[in-house]
């Protein structure tokens, strides 16, 4: 039987509803629910449903008293366990290790509902309530935790999720094709081995029994990690190596004699599977017992979901360690049912905010030949060079846009995701289509730096990507008499990046007149390269490099970028200031200046992008 709700239930008066004296699986996790396919728990409960469970969802409980997960009951079959969209250390504290002012994912962005580590607190807390019950841990921050890693905001080496939870199976990734099977299994008392995408803690007899065999890779142990700095780089090494779904192999890490054993990667999904998840009957909107904004579905609400993955694999990033770079998309047809769905929502008024995913440009992309990916090992797709099986189609995504424009009740049609410029440049029709019809006034775009060797270690394209997009853009926007405006985020105090090479950058800014909001200053998130790299000191190649740790040495490269603030390039390359003012306090000339300029966007975007993405 399948379920199809308006909301998953978050009460028992909700279970009475729809006649459920049960519920058969409970979802806990640390964002306030709202049914839109952009927010993880939603997509999986939804996904949970549709193979025939009851399912219900406790959101943001209070983690100090275990009787908050007793609202439907006991669940039947297990407990399944989420953070939230972002790491839940991320979400609390900011890269001074400061408490952030507002949690994007809560009600009226409201900090202090969700606990730091959030997986391991809610896995202990449903233990708790309903003793004996199988728990399973997923999400985001499972997914980036699932090995042992470097925690920045504590400074240290910590083990993997699993070991500190003691959950019983760990998803990672997104979770579509791994979920249902792990509960399949659980439903029919059979053993969690095997299962793609999953990591388990084997213990006593299971551990002794184990066989490491030519299926199996071994990482650094945990005591060499908390004992050598550069076992932080070898296991992300490893790792990076090894995240091909096809010739993957098994990852071994041992604690003390107990194994955290990490199954390959799931494939990624196809794209009619896509379709499928991105097509449950979502409500579009939070659960109606919230009464405030939740600042991450304003974000998101006016969205469709279009691609999955990205070929970047930037060190900064944690998209490779999540979705992988293997781009999936949807199908035009799919799109179309969903902006039909959106239209009807009371909030519609004419206006898509986005049709992306981690890149705004590489929708319908592929391999010219799929079996030569199934033997890759590249953790970048982009990075050295530009992979030949690597088909950076523009058509596809030229044909929706103009699609979506004649779209009866579509006013306008924008791309908010952030821009890839290797991508564009290779892309000239699509970038031009875009900069003329799909720009909301400001566009985003990420050259991180401009210094080539910190490039190189970001793994990011040429610094004169950021040049040569600059006359494109201008020169398109021009033609078409747009007003509209670049928005650029660069990272400040990456590993490897010294004051001088920072200052490529703060001179770039000069030269052009160029001025920002606001800085996104580097933070090291686990399981990536760049966090290895902060770590151990050292690049994948073993070369020493400078890294600034505390606030006092963060603080020069920090300010370079900070002292440049109120502004944004029009498409004129004119430098302009807030409300369309000129910085020198010059007469109102253009409109839409720095007030939606680079930071006040741009780095929450990119933030979560990191995360998620």
């Amino acid at each position: 039987m399948k379920y199809e709700p308006e909301f998953i239930p978050m009460s028992r008066a909700e279970m009475d509803r729809l006649g459920w004296k049960e519920i058969d699986i409970l979802l806990v996790t640390g964002d306030a629910y709202v049914d839109h396919p952009s927010f993880a728990m939603a997509l999986i409960g939804r996904l949970l449903l549709a193979e025939g469970w009851r399912v219900g969802i406790v959101a943001q409980p209070d983690w100090k008293n275990p009787d908050s997960l007793k609202v439907m009951g006991r669940p039947r079959l297990a407990c399944a366990i989420t953070a939230g969209n972002m790491d839940s250390m991320l979400c609390i504290y900011t890269v001074g290790r400061r408490f952030r002012r507002e949690d994007i994912y809560s009600p009226g962005g409201r900090t202090g509902l969700k606990p730091p580590m959030a997986s391991v607190v809610y896995t202990q807390l449903c233990k708790a309530a309903f003793p004996g019950i199988p728990t399973v841990l997923g999400g985001m921050e499972a997914s980036m935790r699932r090995v042992a890693h470097y925690d920045y905001w504590q400074d240290k080496v910590r083990p993997g999720v699993l070991v500190d939870s003691k959950a019983d199976i760990l998803i990672y990734g997104q979770g579509e094709l791994s979920t249902p099977e792990v509960f399949r299994r659980i439903e029919r008392g059979e053993s969690l081995d095997g299962i793609p995408g999953t990591v388990r803690f084997l213990t006593g007899k299971a551990s002794a029994e184990f066989k490491i065999d030519d299926s199996c890779v071994l990482l650094p142990s945990f005591e060499e990690m908390k004992s050598d700095k550069d076992a932080m780089m070898r296991e992300m090494i490893i790792l990076e190596r090894e995240m091909n779904a096809w010739c993957g192999k098994r990852l071994l890490q041992d604690y003390s004699g107990r194994y955290l054993l990490v199954e390959p990667p799931q494939p990624p999904m196809s794209s009619a599977e896509f379709d499928r998840v991105c097509e449950f009957p979502y409500a579009w909107r939070p659960h109606p017992s919230y009464k405030e904004r939740i600042p991450a579905f304003e974000t998101v609400r006016d969205s469709i979901p279009a691609v999955r993955g990205c070929p970047g694999g930037c060190a900064f990033c944690g998209l490779v360690s999540h979705q992988g770079r293997h781009v999936i998309s949807r199908s035009q047809e799919s799109i179309l049912r969903s902006v039909e769905r959106l239209k009807k929502q009371k909030f519609f008024r004419g206006t898509i905010s986005d049709v992306g995913g981690p890149a705004g440009n590489s929708y319908g992309h592929h391999p010219a030949n799929p079996e030569l990916c199934k033997k890759c090992r590249r953790s970048s797709c982009m990075f050295p060079n530009h992979c030949p099986n690597y088909v950076a189609d523009e058509q596809p995504l030229i044909r929706l846009l103009r699609r979506l424009r004649r779209e009866e009740g579509v006013k306008h049609v924008f791309i908010n995701s952030g821009i890839r410029l290797d991508l564009a440049l290779m892309q000239p029709e699509l970038t031009a289509e875009i900069i003329r019809h799909h720009v909301s006034g400001h566009m985003k775009v990420a050259p991180e730096h401009l210094h080539r060797r910190v490039l190189a270690l970001m793994r990011k394209g040429r610094p004169e990507e950021l040049e040569e997009f600059m006359r494109i853009f201008e020169r398109v926007s021009r033609e078409c008499g747009k007003e509209q405006y670049l928005i650029p985020l660069f990272i400040s105090n990456f590993p490897g990046c010294t004051e001088e090479e920072m200052k490529v950058v703060d001179d770039f800014l000069a030269s052009h007149n160029w001025s920002l909001e606001q800085a996104q200053d580097y933070i090291p998130l686990p399981l990536t390269m760049g966090a290895a790299m902060y770590y151990s000191g050292k690049t994948p190649d073993g070369e020493v490099i400078e890294v600034n740790r505390g606030l006092r040495e963060r603080r020069t490269q920090l300010a370079m970028l900070k002292h440049r603030r109120d502004g944004c390039r029009n498409f004129a390359g004119e430098r302009i200031g807030k409300n369309g003012a000129e910085p020198s306090g010059g007469n109102t000339k253009f409109r839409g200046g720095g007030k939606h300029g680079y930071g006040s966007k741009g780095s929450s975007h990119k933030e979560k992008r990191h995360e998620r993405h």
